[in-house]
């Protein structure tokens, strides 16, 4: 494991089982209360930015790590984007901190964060955090994240179109005046293009038939999900409906649920401070700073 500092924050490289590098943005010290966060299908680590800094000043070991496919992390050759393979890149993150961490999944961190926990004794997490997911969610909702991740294969001119693109999909959150920091998220290629900074083989259409066979495995893992558990999620979000919500709870009759107003799917890019303030109290009492 590799790192450089910057301020508050610091990077740092880790292996995974196969031998890919995952990159990762930490903050605090090793040995304080640790906190893991993963992103969504087509976002990077930076999408956590604003929170691993804020955890880190408030005592916390915090590490937000793209995942493979993703931002500066290694694409899989093969292509292996399974929720298995994820689970074990998670896996391979945990063995690296000081202490069973609690873990925070957003949409598809939060399909991978089951994913692992589900498989593994209750010493491998200390809690979990749910962000706008559940095992079974809304498929127009679903079908809308998909197209959107889908689509724009052939990059954009400048980064406007790009901060159009995605002001298009997101039109309930205000349009920044500065659309720069979307390079984070961006690539220029040898075509001249910009693209999302993603493997386009990691979003592949899946049948109806096998969403339903991987919801209720997931669903089914909940039996080995015994840590404390909370679910947050947009009171805007178009994926998590209350049906999906009811049928998490009845399996995991411990979940809490929390509610962000003015927030969609992308709850913490939506409303980050709101976020934050949703799942403090939740951290100062299973993994007190």
């Amino acid at each position: 494991m590799e790192s450089s500092h910057s301020k508050n924050l610091h990077t740092e490289r880790i292996r995974t089982s196969d031998s890919l590098t995952l990159a990762a943005t930490c903050s605090g010290e090793r040995g304080q209360p640790a906190v893991i966060l993963l992103h969504g299908g087509g976002q990077t680590r930076h999408s956590w930015r604003g929170t691993v800094r804020s955890l880190g000043a408030l005592g916390y070991h915090a590490l937000a790590f793209d995942a493979r496919g993703h931002g500066d992390s290694d694409w899989s050759p093969k292509p292996d984007y399974s929720y298995e393979r994820l689970a074990d890149d998670l896996q391979a993150v945990v063995s690296t901190m000081a202490a069973p961490p609690v873990i925070i999944g957003a949409s598809m961190g939060g399909m991978t964060a089951m994913h692992a926990i589900g498989r593994n004794e209750a010493a491998f997490a200390r809690a979990m955090v749910l962000v706008d997911i559940a095992p079974r969610v809304d498929p127009k909702g679903l079908k809308r994240v998909g197209d959107f991740l889908n689509g724009h294969r052939d990059g954009f001119a400048n980064i406007e179109e790009a901060a159009d693109a995605v002001a298009a999909y997101n039109p309930h959150r205000p349009r920044p005046r500065d659309p720069r920091g979307l390079m984070k998220n961006l690539r220029l290629r040898d075509d001249g293009r910009l693209h999302w900074h993603w493997d386009p083989r990691f979003f592949r259409e899946r049948s109806d038939e096998q969403r339903e066979k991987n919801a209720q495995r997931l669903l089914d893992m909940c039996r080995h999900i015994t840590i404390p558990a909370l679910l947050v999620h947009g009171a805007q979000s178009d994926v998590v409906t209350t049906h999906g919500i009811d049928e998490l709870r009845a399996r995991l009759p411990h979940l809490e649920v929390g509610r962000v107003s003015g927030a969609g799917h992308m709850i913490a890019g939506d409303r980050n401070e709101a976020f934050n303030g949703a799942i403090m109290p939740f951290l100062e009492r299973h993994a007190p700073a």
